[in-house]
């Protein structure tokens, strides 16, 4: 008997690069997966070797397909880690030097020439970002202006520019594609996402060439096939979304109002706006969840810049524990009076503060404080911070006249915390559902794969391949949530900088 169809489904992360083979009932067939090591030439600096990545690509893919006997695959689906930039020679797919990392700040300067310029309202309104060091734009500015034979080059037409999908995609095919989804686009700080083109004003600002950019393509298409010597025989490309969007479409977050959070080393927040692109007066992030047959869907998007790696702080800085589980333990253990806040701004903070230059702070420390005080108060911290971003959706929901979230749909490393999924419920004030799938971006490049090739059927379909959810329902009262959050940022106040 014939083997049914499957996706393969390429997670290509930060830390790490992933493989894994869906069945048509969304199960995991296979996974595969392989670190990835990251350079730190200079302070602030982050960078990535491009050829390690594709590498990595092809064996974790190969083993997927080795240990399930070689599968029919109906589609490839590829999500990654966004804002990250690579350049290639358009002829022979080689890299132009090193990744430069999503987390990379060399470009701050850049930004504030941006700032001082008085370019932030147009960038605002044409993105939807914030000028920040985060995105694209600047990094490929920054490469250009610093090295001249790249630029020359890429004014020619000999350089090809993209985010990881793009630098993917090209080599799976082949150099035949060269395209990035309109999701990953709407990340680079280029991209109008009202007209849905690249934004000849803020190209031509950074001095950064048209011809070097990837096709903007909806995030199901048909986008090439991969060559037969990668996987043994030629395999349709038909999925594409950045890491978070791909998230949100995992957690089957199809309807305006739907919400999902990732907590894995931080903690990004999207909830879904359907047609509207919601302006943010908090600065929050106007971005695309996915475009679909031309038609676009939006999102707003807040970003906690520490979440598991606070915990990871805490353990290898502080050496409070052993083991991440042992923080459940910890927390419980804990006085619930203490009123320790523990503010994790080591790189900064993110939405809706944005503050580069805050720093981080243990505050409330008493002599009875103990260890169990410092550990729950950094898994208080990302409740408090998923509280921030709740509140600044749900006012800019309101003033674009959409309905507030009633669920919080969660994924990531952190929801085998049970003690914090039910803090977050109680500090937020909704109820809490944790993905029984633990692999949801990779599930979500696969799910648009799917729907592409007909695997799956719709987004109903899609909604009731999804099992059933832990839940987690607030015990609290208001009054609890809003005496804690005051404190909470009260504590935040301390570190902020006077330029807020």
């Amino acid at each position: 008997m014939s083997q049914a169809p499957h996706i393969l489904a390429i997670d290509q992360g930060t830390t790490s690069t992933r493989a894994l083979l869906f069945d048509a009932e969304g199960r995991v067939a296979a996974t595969a997966s392989a670190p990835l090591e990251q350079s730190y030439p200079h302070p602030g600096w982050v960078e990535h070797d491009p050829q390690a990545i594709w590498d990595a690509v092809l064996a974790t893919g190969r083993n997927v397909l080795r240990d399930t006997g070689n599968p029919p695959i109906a589609g490839i689906g590829i999500t990654n880690q966004r804002e990250t930039v690579v350049f290639w020679d358009r002829e022979t797919g080689n890299p132009c030097g090193p990744a430069i990392v999503w987390q990379d700040r060399r470009t701050e300067s850049i930004c504030q020439k941006l700032r001082d310029d008085g370019l932030e309202a147009y960038i605002r309104q044409t993105t939807g970002l914030v000028i920040d060091p985060y995105f694209s734009a600047t990094k490929i500015a920054w490469a250009l202006r610093n090295d001249s034979d790249l630029a020359a080059r890429a004014s020619d037409g000999q350089i090809c520019f993209g985010t990881i999908d793009s630098w993917l995609i090209y080599r799976l095919t082949g150099g035949s594609a060269h395209v990035t989804d309109a999701t990953n686009a709407s990340r680079t700080m280029l991209f109008d996402i009202h007209r849905g083109a690249w934004d000849q004003k803020l190209l031509g600002v950074l001095d950064i060439p048209l011809a070097m950019m990837p096709d903007v393509m909806d995030c199901q298409a048909a986008l090439g096939h991969s060559q037969c010597e990668h996987f043994g025989e030629p395999i349709p490309v038909l999925g594409v979304a950045g890491d978070q969007q791909a998230a949100l479409v995992g957690q089957a977050c199809f309807e305006p109002g739907m919400i999902k959070a990732t907590y894995g080393t931080g903690c990004f927040v999207l909830v879904n706006t359907g047609n509207v692109a919601v302006a943010s007066d908090h600065r929050m992030l106007t971005t695309i969840a996915y475009r679909l047959a031309g038609r676009t869907t939006y999102a707003l998007e807040g970003s906690i810049f520490m979440a598991g790696a606070t915990i990871q702080w805490l353990r290898d800085s502080l050496g409070l524990f052993k083991n991440a589980a042992d923080t459940e333990a910890m927390a419980v253990a804990a006085d619930p009076d203490a009123a320790v806040f523990l503010v994790p701004a080591f790189q900064g903070l993110g939405a809706p503060d944005w503050d580069a230059e805050a720093r981080g702070a243990i505050l409330g420390l008493s002599r009875a404080s103990t260890p169990n005080d410092i550990v729950r108060a950094g898994l208080e911290a990302v409740a408090f911070q998923t509280r921030d971003l709740l509140d600044a959706i749900r006012a800019d929901m309101a003033a674009a006249g959409l309905d507030a979230p009633t669920t919080l749909r969660v994924d990531g490393g952190m929801t085998s915390n049970r003690w914090l999924m039910q803090t977050i419920a109680d500090t937020v004030g909704l109820p809490v559902e944790v993905a029984p799938i633990t692999e949801t971006t990779a599930f979500g490049s696969a799910i648009h794969a799917a729907l592409q090739c007909g695997l799956f059927e719709s987004e109903a379909h899609v909604a009731r391949l999804r099992p059933p959810s832990i839940r987690f329902d607030p015990r609290q009262t208001d009054t609890w949530r809003n005496d804690r959050h005051d404190g909470w940022r009260e504590a935040v106040e301390r570190v902020l900088t006077k330029s807020q």
